[in-house]
């Protein structure tokens, strides 16, 4: 009898539902006797042994399902070692809720801050394995994570519709994609979306030379520019700030979000009609498209096949097209984030898209 503990954490994504869906139908084919107990609202419920019981019932009909039948909530690492407002030890409250139930592995899925989380309780000694979710595709150790395509199709499509009425009224369009410390979302949609103009936090951005690349596309003949900006993008001026000098100004800060201070910049310096479209939690939100269906099923099939050889302590990942096993320590508290040097950067670069820089 093997005894599995689940829970989904951080930011929600589609997906998901597939991935759990794809370790529970891999034990349950093993024809190995299993019971699943799925912790709510992520690593809140293993802290506060919040749980229930789940069934092959439970897993029936998820697949196409968004978002995570668990629920899941942002318990940042930073304060996992801090005691609750009620003294509570959390960490040691983990660990004792997994021995209470006699769990033989924890199953977690989720993003970076996940990840930290997940290999603390390995180092605390639990069995743990873990499934790579995020839209922002920024976690280390893997090409890809599941929500993340699921995310730019739904970013791009957003950018889509924008162009038609961006052309009927000749105007410049900023659409914001999330991302705040990284911009693959953002480089992608922006480039299957056919944005002129991408600026992602890994590249800080000039606003003189973003009014420029829009005044050389008026210059050919193009009525209008569309913008994708990630959340998290930062001017050349903000990026030579210090951390500590960057949070004052922000305390401050005048704008809904930076495509706000984009469009007011450009409209003051160049006299052009600005509009932002913010999608924002949309891209989280719906089913999973038919690729993050698939990649998510593997990468489920291949954590219940760690499960079942008694292998623990790895991140699913996905190298080269192939599914691996990553060990948990490489993983925790990396980003990967878009190289200014990338190849797909320089690509964009050579069809005249301009990153600000």
């Amino acid at each position: 009898m093997k005894r599995i503990g689940m829970l989904t954490s951080g930011g929600d994504c589609q997906a998901l539902n597939a991935a759990m869906r794809g370790v529970v139908k891999c034990l349950s084919c093993s024809g190995e006797d299993v019971e699943i107990y799925g912790f709510l609202d992520g690593y809140k419920g293993l802290i506060y042994g919040d749980f229930r019981m789940l069934t092959g019932h439970d897993f029936a009909g998820i697949l196409t399902k968004g978002g995570t039948i668990l629920g899941s909530s942002r318990t940042p690492f930073k304060l996992m070692r801090e005691p609750d407002k009620n003294g509570l030890d959390k960490v040691e409250a983990m660990k004792q809720n997994y021995h209470k139930l006699k769990l033989d592995c924890m199953v977690i899925l989720g993003g970076n801050g996940t990840h930290k989380t997940a290999n603390m309780l390995r180092e605390e000694g639990l069995n743990v394995i873990t499934l790579p979710k995020t839209i922002d595709n920024d976690l280390w150790g893997t090409d890809m994570t599941f929500g993340f395509q699921s995310a730019v199709n739904i970013a791009t499509d957003c950018i889509d519709c924008i162009h038609t009425t961006a052309s009927s009224h000749g105007r410049i369009f900023i659409v914001e994609v999330m991302g705040h410390k990284v911009g693959w979302l953002t480089l992608n949609a922006g480039m299957a979306g056919g944005a002129d103009i991408i600026l992602i936090p890994e590249i800080p951005y000039d606003i003189d030379k973003v009014i420029k690349a829009i005044n050389e596309r008026e210059a050919r003949g193009s009525r209008f520019t569309i913008m994708a900006v990630a959340e998290g993008a930062i001017s050349k001026e903000d990026a030579k700030l210090s951390k500590k000098e960057y949070k004052e100004k922000m305390k401050n800060y005048p704008y809904p979000s930076v495509s706000y201070e984009v469009a007011d910049k450009i409209q003051k310096k160049s006299g052009k009609e600005v509009r932002v479209t913010v999608p924002g939690h949309t891209q989280r939100g719906g089913s999973p498209c038919p690729y993050d269906r698939v990649f998510a099923t593997r990468l489920g099939a291949e954590a219940g096949k760690l499960i079942l050889q008694g292998e623990y302590g790895f991140m699913v990942g996905y190298k080269n097209r192939e599914v691996v096993r990553v060990p948990l320590e490489e993983v925790a508290g990396k980003l990967k984030m878009v190289s200014p040097d990338a190849t797909i950067v320089k690509e964009a670069k050579m069809v005249g898209i301009s990153f600000g820089d």
